[in-house]
């Protein structure tokens, strides 16, 4: 392994396949499931019967002369009614889902989103919120006339204590320009996505993203202190807490994190933030089995500790799809499977000393066939962007079919070996990849173009699985339009019921993100 003292090893490494697949006729809660008709879908390419298709538009009122009179006067030179303005706000990031929103409004302040969803609340106009999106579930397009109501001009840091770390900003600012202010103060943002350059803090908090430093920091559940929301009628819930422990009452704010723009519009967030790293080093292995990758996982929490910030996995046909697409360079060894570790700290001959010991440990025992390590930023970023553009990789290859599953660690590579089996020649390609510190899978499926014979094949084949498997259908990236009518399968009826209570509750008219997180018969 490269700046290590160990030579590099060769091994002999037999991979027996694990062939045993569930019946893919698993039985689920029946009663659970939800009976829907077969509905025209803005859902790109979506079949009829398809779960996730959209149902019937609700009976929302139309947007008038008299609206756009309203917004224009509220929001001048703001209020976008120019449909080539409208085209990519009106298409998900996947160009899976496309809605034909007519108005595209950019408040600046907490104040203009008040007065924008009063009006709408009072004349029954649907709303979408939408920050950089980049979601990959529909939820943040319209699926028909709803009006886009974009953070995308709230971008304001307002305010940042260098002693605490907590930052305080408006729900408009991009992740990595959040990443880069505090950086140049000695700080780092919890949270780390591939999306980075383009995603909002209020749209990550709205689907509490998780993401790559997620296994050191904690999900957004844990990191962020407080939120000021603006409810369906317009009333400012101002939740802006810049404190650490705060024990009067319920936890308004946990309502809103993941709700994705159903219950309220977040405006701005107060998140705490760890300190920079002083030293930091990304190991890049390769390993011969998932069962051999596990094992290294367990090693590696046990001796790297308190400095292990990502534990992150990909498989031999998501390194084919780098090379042969973004001509990426396989750094080390041709292997069945690939690890990204990264370990963060204070003290350079302290981490560096622990990775050591780490690595000849795992290479010694025939855990890892192949290993490199990189200290400095270049070479830290040329790695990790093996991992972080698997999903780039992908959209080179015609249509993807994206599942984003928690399960147990030892159970996440089992659904892709099984799926592979389950569909055999019907996909051109089955992959893994994700997030094994806390169980995370990314289960991709592509083939040449739209199938609605595949698609019938994976759902709800995908979500049976993960199901038995006492797992979730959505580890990280929310429910949006695609799943909500799923969502029985990892949550029980009496627990979606209450949700709907609580959208009832909090938006009676229903205006706020129609169509998305909660099943149709709910809304």
């Amino acid at each position: 392994i490269e700046n290590s003292k160990s030579p590099k090893n060769d091994f002999s490494w037999v991979f027996t396949a694990r062939a045993t697949c569930l019946d893919s006729a698993l039985i689920v809660r029946s009663s659970q499931l939800i009976q829907h008709r077969c509905v025209h879908s803005r859902v790109m390419g979506a079949s009829p019967g398809n779960t996730g298709a959209a149902p019937p538009r609700l009976p929302f009122s139309r947007v008038t002369q008299e609206d756009l009179a309203f917004f224009r006067a509220l929001l001048p030179g703001r209020t976008i009614t120019d449909p080539d303005l409208l085209k990519s706000s009106n298409v998900d990031w996947l160009k899976t889902v496309e809605g034909n929103s007519e108005v595209l409004l950019r408040p600046k302040t907490t104040e203009e989103v008040s007065q924008i969803l009063r009006h709408c609340n009072e004349r029954n106009l649907a709303v979408c919120p939408q920050g950089g999106n980049t979601g990959l579930v529909g939820g943040s397009v319209p699926v028909f006339d709803e009006i886009i109501l974009s953070t995308s001009l709230m971008s304001q840091v307002i305010t940042f204590d260098n002693i605490s770390g907590i930052l305080t900003c408006q729900a408009g600012c991009v992740l990595e320009n959040l990443s880069n202010y505090l950086e140049e103060r000695g700080f780092i943002m919890p949270l780390d996505l591939g999306a980075k350059g383009s995603c909002h803090i209020g749209g990550n908090v709205s689907t509490n993203a998780g993401g790559l430093r997620l296994l050191r920091y904690g999900s957004l559940r844990g990191t962020v202190l407080g939120l000021e929301v603006v409810l369906a009628d317009g009333r400012i819930l101002n939740c802006l807490a810049t404190l650490r422990k705060d024990n009067t009452g319920y936890d308004l704010k946990q309502l809103f994190i993941g709700s994705e723009g159903t219950l309220g519009v977040i405006t701005a967030v107060s998140i705490l933030c760890p300190h920079k790293p002083k030293a930091v080093n990304v190991a890049f292995l390769g390993c011969s089995s998932f069962q051999q990758l596990l094992e290294t996982f367990q090693r590696c929490r046990g001796m790297l500790g308190e400095i292990l910030s990502a534990f992150e996995f990909l498989d031999a046909s998501c390194m084919s799809l780098l090379e042969k697409h973004l001509k990426l360079t396989n750094p080390i060894t041709e292997s069945p499977f690939y690890i990204v570790i990264e370990t963060a700290g204070s003290n350079a001959t302290h981490d560096e000393e622990k990775l050591h010991k780490f690595l000849e440990e795992v290479m010694t025992s025939s855990l890892v066939t192949d290993g490199t390590v990189a200290t400095e930023a270049t070479k830290i970023k040329a790695l990790w962007s093996l991992r972080e553009r698997v999903t780039e990789a992908l959209t080179h290859e015609g249509y993807t079919y994206k599942y984003d599953i928690s399960l147990p660690v030892e159970k996440i590579y089992d659904l892709v070996q099984d799926m592979r089996g389950h569909l055999g020649d019907m996909a051109k390609n089955v992959v893994g990849y994700g997030h094994v510190g806390d169980g995370n899978l990314h289960l991709n499926i592509t083939s040449p173009s739209k199938d609605p014979a595949l698609l019938a094949a994976i759902e709800p084949y995908v979500y049976e699985w993960t199901s038995e498997w006492k797992g979730s259908i959505s580890a990280e990236h929310g429910l949006g339009l695609k799943k909500r009518n799923y969502i029985y399968y990892s949550k029980p009826s009496e627990a979606v019921a209450l949700m709907g209570s609580i959208k009832a509750m909090l938006d009676p008219k229903g205006i706020l993100n129609p169509y998305k997180t909660l099943p149709d018969n709910i809304h």
